[in-house]
C-alpha cells in the first residue's frame, strides 16, 4: 500500500460520509478551483493546492512521500513529540513502523483547522437553521478559532517526525464525518424514545463500552433519562465547537436533543437556556469510533497492521454485523 493511495482513499471515504452530501462537497472543490484560477502566479505560490482535491484542510500528509510503501501504522488520537519518540524507540527494538497516523491535526493542518468549520453552516441548515443565520454566526466563531490558532507552535511534531524521518499523516474531519454519519443513521433508525434510550444505544457500541469502563462513558449533561429524546442532532464534525448562539435557532428548527463529543461550559449554558437536551457521547471514544470506521473503509482495499497508542483502540467491524 502506498501512502498516497491510503491518504486519497481516506479523503474519499470522508467525502462519501459528509453530512452535507457529496454533491455539496464537490461544489466546494469547484469553488476552490475557481479561486485558484483567478490568482496571480505570485499568489498561487502560497495557495494550498491540496485544497483543490481535498476539501478537508485539517487532514494532510505531514511528512513523507506519496509513493512510500506502508505496512505497519502506529495510530493514535494525538501524535505529538512524545508519540514520535515512542515510535523511534519501538523501531530501535525491531518493531516495524512505516507511518504515524494521528486523528488530531498538526502543522498546516492544525493552522488551517478553522477552514473546515464553514461546513457547519450547511449542516445546521439541514436541521432547520436559516442559512443566513448559520453562516452569520459561524463566521464570527470561525474568526475566533483562527485567532486562537495563530500563536500555536504548529510545527513541533512535524519537526520531530522529519528529524527522525518517520512518515506522518493526520485524518481529522474524514474520521469525524464517519462517526457523525454512523451515529445519525443509527439514531434515525432506532428512533429512541427517551434520553435514557439514547445512552443505552451508545453503550452497545464497543468504543463507548470501553470508555465507560474507564470512567469516560456517555453521559446526559442536560435533561434526565426519562426526558423524551425527540429529534436528535448528532453534532460531531466540522473542526471544533461551533457558535454557542446557534442553539436558539436549532430549537426553532425542531431539534430537541444534541448528541456531541464534548461541550464547553459556555456552550452548555446556552443550550440550557434554550431547553435543549444534551448527551455527551465522549470525546476520545467518539474520535476512536470515527477512526475505526475510517480504517475499516481503508482495510477493504489495503492490507496493513495497526499498532495502538495515544488513546486509540482498534475495533474492526468488517467481520461483524452492523451494531
Amino acid at each position: 500500500m502506498k501512502l498516497g493511495d491510503f491518504y486519497r482513499t481516506a479523503i474519499e471515504a470522508g467525502m462519501n460520509n459528509d453530512p452535507r452530501t457529496r454533491d455539496a462537497v464537490l461544489q466546494q472543490l469547484a469553488r476552490s478551483r475557481e479561486e485558484f484560477d483567478k490568482l496571480s502566479e505570485r499568489e498561487k505560490e502560497f495557495f494550498d493546492r491540496e485544497s483543490l482535491t481535498n476539501p478537508y484542510h485539517d487532514s494532510r500528509i505531514l511528512h513523507g512521500h506519496a509513493e512510500l510503501e506502508v505496512q505497519s501504522i502506529l495510530t493514535g488520537i494525538d501524535i505529538d513529540v512524545g508519540e514520535i519518540l515512542l515510535a523511534d524507540r519501538l523501531r530501535s527494538k525491531g518493531i516495524k513502523i512505516d507511518l504515524l497516523l494521528s486523528h488530531h491535526p498538526s502543522g498546516r493542518a492544525l493552522a488551517d483547522l478553522y477552514s473546515v468549520m464553514s461546513m457547519q453552516a450547511d449542516i445546521l441548515h439541514l436541521y432547520g437553521v436559516p442559512i443566513n443565520i448559520a453562516e452569520g454566526l459561524m463566521d464570527v466563531r470561525i474568526k475566533e478559532i483562527e485567532r486562537k490558532l495563530m500563536p500555536v507552535n504548529h510545527a513541533r511534531a512535524i519537526d520531530a517526525a522529519r528529524l527522525l524521518d518517520i512518515p506522518f499523516l493526520c485524518l481529522h474531519t474524514p474520521a469525524d464525518n464517519m462517526v457523525a454519519h454512523y451515529l445519525q443513521h443509527l439514531f434515525d433508525r432506532e428512533n429512541p424514545y427517551s434520553l435514557g434510550d439514547v445512552v443505552d444505544i451508545l453503550r452497545t457500541i464497543s468504543e463507548y463500552t470501553s470508555a465507560r469502563l474507564n470512567g469516560a462513558g456517555p453521559k446526559i449533561v442536560l435533561g434526565s433519562p426519562t426526558r423524551k429524546a425527540g429529534k436528535i442532532f448528532v453534532d460531531m464534525t466540522g473542526g471544533t465547537e461551533g457558535a454557542r448562539e446557534i442553539f436558539e435557532s436549532l430549537t426553532r428548527g425542531g431539534v430537541n436533543t444534541i448528541v456531541a463529543m464534548h461541550l464547553s461550559e459556555e456552550h452548555r449554558k446556552e443550550a440550557e437556556k434554550n431547553l435543549l437536551n444534551v448527551v455527551i457521547a465522549g470525546h476520545i471514544s467518539s474520535d476512536t469510533l470515527g477512526l475505526n470506521l475510517l480504517i475499516d473503509e481503508l482495510a477493504r482495499n489495503y492490507a496493513f497492521e495497526i499498532l495502538e497508542c495515544s488513546g486509540f483502540r482498534r475495533v474492526s467491524r468488517l467481520e461483524k454485523h452492523p451494531e
